[in-house]
């Protein structure tokens, strides 16, 4: 998740206050971070702030077989070319881990259909590492009293919030980084029981945006998961609000999805999202400027009347579904392929790649020209190319870009283009 503007305004004042009294009675305060949680599937939801881990981040050593192991649930291609999704499971003894496993795949087949995730699933690997816990489920479940002895330590009831699904942050770490890369990182609980929740205050030395929380065997708490990632990779702002905090007076924010100004001052002065004005969006009604967003009631608009980033249960809008794909390209690339383009190839070998979406259109070219015959093709051999055994080495590139409707902004687009070049050897 991403940095929230008026919490911590709210939290400076707080501190602003209290300071000369909290000064005598607290010199060193334990640090808090900001949580985002969720008390029901379709409402909006709110924010808290609870005590950082105090856990020091230590190498994982395994105190039960099979803890850490690490399991691929998709594999796409390289690492280096996708974006790399780690689920992690808490409550699970080592007997139960083929459960988690099962749960990893069917909470990444949900998300998985949210757009646009579905029309981007080659951009993908999922993994699953293993977190062994000394007992099954998690603490506050299904009562506030119930406490668990858990690899992460779990629970609900977290700051006396039922849903708000808290776990050491620091814990983590070691294990996501036994993942051979987390660009993205979930924390599945093991327990049916709604609820979840979103850091954006973790500092990952591995290489992930925060974590998100949720129960693994809750049908409808994909959801949460979904809303963060429009924190993580879109870097999208919340769009509902508080009525306590008023009217927004500070600079322009720099998340792409809120916005001081109003539709017509955007078309005006060419930003935001003026290029998806008076479109139909895929979460209903036609793009515009909705006072309400960033927490703030008036002062702060809005794309839609009630995307994802709003409510849980919705669809991102089409600013967001754009700022979504920008993500994803931040971390995977257009085009990947499991031959080495780093060793020379013979003649007769096949070339592979594959695309980030149905939307991307390739092209082969040999030693700088293409060969118009092999366009679309996601698999050719250079010999068909017209590479000869003329005992020269030679040149065979794919080239590809995205060619969605689904962005319009042409900074974006820079980063949805790519290739890959063999060198083949004409003998």
């Amino acid at each position: 998740m991403r940095r929230r503007i008026s919490l911590a305004v709210g939290v400076a004042v707080v501190a602003a206050l209290a300071a000369p009294a909290a000064a005598a009675q607290q010199p060193h305060p334990q640090r808090q971070q900001d949580v985002e949680y969720f008390t029901e599937p379709g409402g909006h939801p709110h924010h808290t702030r609870i005590p950082v881990s105090t856990t020091p981040v230590k190498p994982l050593k395994p105190s039960f077989k099979g803890d850490g192991d690490v399991t691929s649930i998709v594999h796409n291609g390289p690492v280096n070319s996708k974006l790399d999704v780690v689920f992690i499971g808490d409550g699970y003894t080592a007997g139960q881990q083929e459960a988690f496993h099962a749960a990893v795949r069917a909470k990444w087949a949900k998300m998985s259909a949210v757009e646009p995730y579905a029309s981007y699933r080659n951009l993908f690997n999922v993994w699953a590492v293993d977190a062994v816990s000394r007992e099954s489920g998690v603490s506050g479940d299904p009562a506030q009293d119930v406490k668990r002895d858990t690899a992460l330590g779990s629970g609900f009831f977290c700051d006396g919030i039922e849903r708000l699904l808290c776990l050491d942050t620091a814990k983590v770490e070691p294990y996501a980084a036994k993942a051979p890369a987390a660009d993205l990182v979930v924390v599945l609980a093991n327990s049916a029981k709604y609820g979840g929740a979103g850091y954006n205050d973790v500092v990952s030395k591995v290489g992930y945006d925060g974590i998100a929380t949720a129960s693994a065997d809750n049908d409808r708490s994909d959801q949460i998961a979904v809303h963060e990632t429009g924190h993580s990779l879109g870097k999208l702002a919340d769009e509902y609000q508080y009525d306590q905090y008023g009217t927004y007076t500070g600079t322009e924010p720099h998340e792409s999805n809120i916005s001081t100004l109003s539709a017509g001052q955007m078309q005006a002065q060419r930003t935001k999202w003026y290029r998806w004005l008076g479109q139909p969006s895929p979460d209903g009604g036609s793009v515009s400027a909705f006072e309400g967003g960033g927490y703030y009631p008036k002062g702060l608009f809005r794309p839609t009347d009630n995307s994802i980033m709003r409510s849980l249960g919705r669809e991102f809008n089409l600013p967001g579904r754009e700022a979504m794909i920008a993500g994803f390209y931040r971390h995977a690339s257009v085009l990947s392929s499991s031959v080495p383009t780093d060793a020379t190839v013979q003649r007769s070998k096949r070339l592979t790649v594959q695309t980030a979406a149905r939307t991307v259109a390739v092209r082969w070219y040999v030693d700088g020209r293409e060969a118009v015959a092999a366009r679309g093709r996601l698999a050719v051999v250079p010999r068909s190319l017209g590479v000869r055994a003329d005992g020269r080495t030679h040149t065979v590139t794919a080239r590809a870009t995205d060619r969605t409707g689904a962005v319009r902004d042409p900074e974006v687009r820079k980063r949805m283009s790519g290739d890959l070049t063999w060198r083949v050897a004409g003998g």
